[in-house]
Order: C-alpha cells, then sequence, then structure tokens
C-alpha cells in the first residue's frame, strides 16, 4: 500500500525571486475570462490538477479529453503557487508572486483564458513562504480582511475562477508574528466569500487553518466548494462538513503514485459516492498511461493525449 506524504516540490514556497506585490488598488483586469465554450457531457466526479508552474505549463491540463466522447479530463486545474508572505516593516502579510506565477498570470490570454474557454476553471493555490505568516495568524479582522481583498482583486484583474487555501511552510512566530488563533482564518474564508460570492474557494486539507473553520458562532466549513485531502498516494476524508460530493479522499500524484494505485482510488471514489478526485504535478510528457489509470474508473473511458 503506497503511503507516500505528499512531495511537492518546494520551489513555489522558496522562490527567491523579488518581485513586488501587486499594486491592489487597480483592478483593471488584463483579459476578462472569456466565456467558456460548452464542454462534452461527462458523468462523474470533478477531476483537479494542481501544476507545479515552476517547471511546468498551466496548457497541459487542456491536453486530456476523454476517447469516449472527447470531454475535458481535467476539470478544475490549480496554479501551484503564490505565496502568503510577510512584511516586516508594516508588520502585515501581503500576496506574493515568484517570476513564474507571475508570468503566468500576465500572459493570461495565452496561459488561462485557453483552459477557460474549454470549460476547465482556473484556480490560484496561495501557500505559506517559511515568513511567519499564514492564514491562521491574522491578528485582526482588519488584517485578515485586508488579505482576502488582495486575493479577490487578483481574481478579478487576471480573471481566475478562485482560490485554493494551503496552509504548510507558514513557520508560525518566524519574524516575531503570532501563532496560529481561533479568529483568524473564519475571518478570512468570510471576507474572501463576500468578496468573490461566485468563485470557487477550495481547501487543501492540511495546516492549522485546516483545523480552525469555526469562530465565535460563525462556522466556514460551507464556505468550501472542495476540499481534499493533502497525502498523495493515500485515501483520507477531509474532516470537513461538506457534502461527499464537494470531497476528494483521493489524493494522487501523476507519474508517481503507481497506477495500481491510481485505479483503486478511482474505483473507491466511485463505489463510496464521492465526488471529487485530486491530481497534482501533472507535467508535459504524455502520461495518458497514468490518467487512463483513473478515467477509466471515473468516467468509463480511456485519456487521450493531444500535444
Amino acid at each position: 500500500m503506497l503511503t507516500l506524504v505528499r512531495s511537492r516540490v518546494r520551489t513555489a514556497a522558496l522562490a527567491l525571486s523579488a518581485v513586488a506585490a501587486l499594486a491592489f488598488g487597480t483592478t483593471a483586469a488584463t483579459g476578462a475570462a472569456a466565456a467558456p465554450a460548452p464542454a462534452p457531457a461527462k458523468q462523474g466526479p470533478t477531476s483537479v490538477a494542481y501544476v507545479e508552474v515552476n517547471n511546468n505549463s498551466m496548457l497541459n491540463v487542456g491536453k486530456y479529453t476523454l476517447a469516449n466522447g472527447g470531454g475535458n479530463v481535467f476539470d478544475v486545474a490549480v496554479i501551484f503557487a503564490a505565496n502568503i508572505n510577510y512584511d516586516t516593516g508594516t508588520k502585515s502579510a501581503y500576496l506574493h508572486f515568484n517570476e513564474n506565477v507571475q508570468r503566468v498570470l500576465d500572459n493570461a490570454a495565452t496561459e488561462i483564458r485557453p483552459l477557460q474557454q474549454k470549460g476547465i476553471k482556473v484556480v490560484l493555490s496561495v501557500l505559506g513562504n517559511h515568513q511567519g505568516a499564514g492564514f491562521a495568524n491574522f491578528p485582526s479582522q482588519q488584517a485578515a480582511s485586508a488579505f482576502a481583498k488582495q486575493m479577490s482583486d487578483t481574481v478579478t484583474k487576471y480573471g481566475l475562477d478562485g482560490i485554493d487555501f494551503d496552509d504548510e511552510y507558514a513557520e508560525y512566530g518566524n519574524n516575531g508574528t503570532g501563532q496560529p488563533n481561533a479568529s483568524s482564518f473564519v475571518q478570512l474564508v468570510t471576507a474572501l466569500r463576500a468578496n468573490m460570492p461566485d468563485k470557487i474557494i477550495s481547501l487543501y486539507n492540511i495546516g492549522p487553518a485546516a483545523s480552525r473553520l469555526s469562530y465565535g458562532g460563525v462556522d466556514i466549513s460551507s464556505t468550501f466548494d472542495y476540499a481534499w485531502n493533502p497525502y498523495y498516494g493515500t485515501w483520507q476524508v477531509p474532516g470537513i462538513a461538506l457534502p461527499k460530493s464537494k470531497l476528494s479522499p483521493a489524493a494522487v500524484e501523476i507519474g508517481r503514485t503507481s497506477q495500481s494505485t491510481v485505479a483503486d482510488l478511482a474505483r473507491r471514489t466511485v463505489s463510496e459516492g464521492y465526488g471529487v478526485y485530486l491530481t497534482y504535478n501533472l507535467d508535459g510528457a504524455d502520461r495518458s498511461a497514468d490518467v487512463s489509470a483513473f478515467t477509466r474508473e471515473l468516467y468509463g473511458s480511456d485519456a487521450v493525449y493531444t500535444p
């Protein structure tokens, strides 16, 4: 039984690029999301693909279709990853893009729109960056709301479909920051949902934030569109009060999780009635054999790769 703890490439979190934070007062879009073409109907769970954009192209997500009808294999593409950084001068968190994430965003017309035009949603993941700033230690509602605005402004500016929270590598306490508190994540997610009521908010079910979903009579569990298991090659139901249709207990790393495990987890997803299947690290190689290992179980079809 493969039980690999997730082995994400750390380069997104460790990027040394000195790209400045966005001027978030500006919300003019670099190209509003084009109306998606209707994708051929597909019955079965939602398939999610994380892409390490330090190494790979987002366009890889759109290269896989189902042999039995031509529909997209993947429904959601996740840009991995922006960072939550900490400004020691202002003592505040800010949203940071390394040079590769910034390149994807700046070239939305060629890196993001083609996916959206196929009906694939494109979401930006936000990850800790070893600086002490995290989703779970905002010192006030005002601070949480300010960061929520940076995220929602980014979604607007670049025509994205939502935000994914990944509470890793924050290293709470660095730079004199506080430890996780009970109110921070609730206030952050509440503010973000108010800013973007019709966009995706997803939870990579890990870190202090994932266990702090209720505060002051407010439970944000139902605010999320999706939540998924963070440990590749394993089955683990996220501990959040969402219907099965919004949960992915299965998580696989394409090319590293064995095809037999990929198939077993997909089969279990269907048999136990869960509605999401999470994949990580889709690269530019022809991975149709790895992808077909789960599409046969989820959708009754092989996957076709079109370069």
